[in-house]
């Protein structure tokens, strides 16, 4: 098996284990273990690396941007609640307080295997409440070179916004301009897309128990919540992650020292 895949919750972990056997995500084993139990030995001699793995959405977006199973990558989303205001009702928003912040428990691991390259994504919220600048500052400290940016779902064609920081660190990139605390990354603007002209309807008729054509710009936490879909509700959009993978490898593609990862690709 080529890739580890990390998900402690066991409906979601039965979700992603039908997804590798009917083979539309890397080929892998399904450890259901909270992060913090997982040490680097367990870990090592697998290709690929999938943390707070949900239904398996990197994978699916390597492939997408023509990354391949045999190709060596670590991703993870880390738990968004801490950062989310959205999640404030279910007593997160509470940032490095919250249990759930679990980025140091990842870094542990990254700064003991030393991928060769990491993809990673948040909420856009945890910008401006310093979850970027703790990451990228503890990847540089131990020699990783870090990128992001901020990509809404409608950039690939979507009908809703969905708004999420996509980040990549790696070890082959000397020179890069190094970290800075930033509050905020530059994103298009455009309205959200929405039938009825006001952004808030469908979600009020979702509340009366109306779920059809329910769009995620709507409100699409209610129909998740309604139907259990958290696997979804979780998930990234992998065609905006291919994106993201596709840039950095244009990006990447001409440097030397990033030469040897990018040539299986």
């Amino acid at each position: 098996m080529s890739a580890y895949y990390n998900e402690n919750d066991p409906k979601t972990a039965a979700w992603l284990r039908e997804l590798i056997g009917a083979g539309l995500v890397a080929d892998g084993e399904v450890d259901e273990r909270s992060i913090a139990d997982v040490s680097p030995g367990d870990v090592r001699g697998f290709v690929q690396c999938h943390f707070f793995a949900g239904i398996g959405g990197w994978s699916c977006a390597l492939r997408l941007a023509g990354w391949g199973d045999d190709v060596p990558v670590w991703t993870g989303s880390c738990p968004c609640q801490p950062w989310s205001v959205a999640n404030l009702w279910q007593d997160g928003g509470r940032g490095a307080g919250d249990d759930r912040h679990l980025w140091p428990v990842w870094f542990h691991l990254i700064e003991a295997e030393r991928p060769a390259v990491v993809f990673g994504e948040q909420v856009e919220s945890a910008i401006r409440r310093g979850w970027l600048d703790e990451a990228f500052s503890s990847l540089e400290g131990a020699g990783y070179s870090c990128a992001a940016a901020v990509l809404p779902a409608r950039a690939v064609g979507t009908e809703h916004e969905r708004k999420r920081l996509y980040w990549v660190s790696d070890t082959g990139s000397e020179g890069r301009q190094r970290h800075q605390p930033v509050a905020c990354l530059p994103v298009a603007a455009a309205q959200a897309y929405t039938v009825d002209g006001d952004v808030l309807t469908r979600a009020r008729r979702a509340l009366d128990g109306d779920l059809s054509g329910l769009l995620p710009c709507d409100g699409v936490s209610v129909v998740m919540e309604r139907h259990a879909l958290k696997g979804y509700g979780n998930a990234i959009v992998p065609e905006v992650a291919a994106e993201f993978i596709r840039a950095y490898r244009d990006v990447t593609a001409t440097s030397p020292a990033t030469s040897a990862t990018l040539a299986g690709l």
